[in-house]
């Protein structure tokens, strides 16, 4: 039963860590590892909700701001204080609480629905040479049946050492296959339309994401003229561009607020929102998961960025979001 009216909570946090088996290498920045916060949000008639809250890791000021957030929210607070503590909180607060408090009052499902298994998702290959050697390897054990998606990250090494790998993963890409080329804002005008005049008449591009730093609103627009062009970065600085951009979006629900406004429109199958992992724990994960099934079922149907061969191990990723609980540090 859906419950809305005011009402006594219990907030309980805890940190947690990890490190990721194999660092993602991108053009901005190395992802090592990941950290914040757990909730477990309890109501006096013991309804439990659960929340992760986990800014990027090179938003340092968002972990500042969570960390004095936190030590300020008392252990019992009524759900308007609890919400009024929100203002002007970074998006991973409203992350975690919105995850929180949609369970414990029952606003996820519909009737009869439960966490729902996402689609099959995309493979993330490392940056620079060693993506052709990863391409043949998850060839011998992707299954035939589906769909295969690529994401390649670059902006990372030289130009022409990256240009070099392109020509050979086309090569060795099957001809059903999709390629995402994930460049993290890392090129400039003149590099973009490069890959640009190359790609644009490649049958196997399904988009290009951030070639440009999101600075340059003007020359990503530019190059949605000629090419399918995905934001990711510039979504996280420019909201705005939530509501106005026409292509593909990479949404990142972990670090955008409340998740029920993307599940709100994900429901509404507004197109071409394609969701993607921050590398969660388990709690953060089911969200993930969760709104990937339901944009698969919308009119944009597209493979979610769940990284499959970069995930760690463990209880702390475990779908148990109690087992999770225990395993944080």
């Amino acid at each position: 039963m859906v419950v809305t009216q005011n009402y006594k909570i219990k907030v309980q946090w805890r940190r947690f860590s990890f490190e990721l088996p194999t660092p993602i290498i991108t053009s901005n920045n190395n992802l090592v590892k990941r950290s914040g916060w757990l909730l477990r949000l309890e109501s006096l008639d013991g309804n439990i909700g659960w929340g992760e809250v986990a800014p990027l890791e090179n938003d340092y000021r968002a972990h500042e701001v969570i960390k004095i957030k936190l030590k300020a929210i008392g252990n019992f607070l009524s759900k308007e204080n609890l919400m009024g503590n929100l203002k002007a909180a970074p998006p991973a607060l409203r992350f975690g609480v919105g995850c929180a408090i949609a369970e414990l009052e029952g606003n996820i499902f519909e009737p009869q629905e439960n966490w729902l298994d996402p689609p099959p998702s995309a493979w993330l290959l490392p940056s620079g040479p060693s993506a052709l050697d990863s391409l043949l390897k998850l060839q011998n054990y992707h299954r035939k049946e589906v769909p295969l998606t690529l994401k390649w990250k670059v902006g990372v090494h030289d130009d022409i050492t990256e240009r070099e790998v392109l020509e050979e993963l086309l090569m060795h890409l099957p001809i059903t296959a999709s390629l995402r080329i994930d460049v993290n804002g890392g090129w400039n005008r003149s590099i973009a339309a490069d890959w640009s005049d190359r790609l644009y008449k490649e049958p196997r591009l399904q988009w290009i994401e951030q070639p440009l730093a999101p600075a340059d609103q003007a020359g990503l627009e530019l190059l949605a003229r000629k090419i399918p062009i995905a934001l990711d970065e510039s979504l996280r600085i420019y909201s705005a561009l939530r509501h106005t951009w026409s292509g593909w979006q990479v949404r990142r629900p972990t670090v955008e607020g409340d998740p029920l406004c993307l599940l709100a429109a994900l429901k509404l199958g507004i197109p071409r929102l394609m969701i993607s992992t921050s590398m969660e724990t388990g709690i953060g994960r089911r969200w993930i998961n969760h709104l990937a099934a339901v944009q698969h079922k919308g009119l944009t149907p597209v493979a979610p960025g769940l990284a499959p061969n970069w995930n760690p191990i463990g209880n702390l990723f475990s779908f148990d979001p109690q087992k999770v609980w225990e395993a944080a540090i």
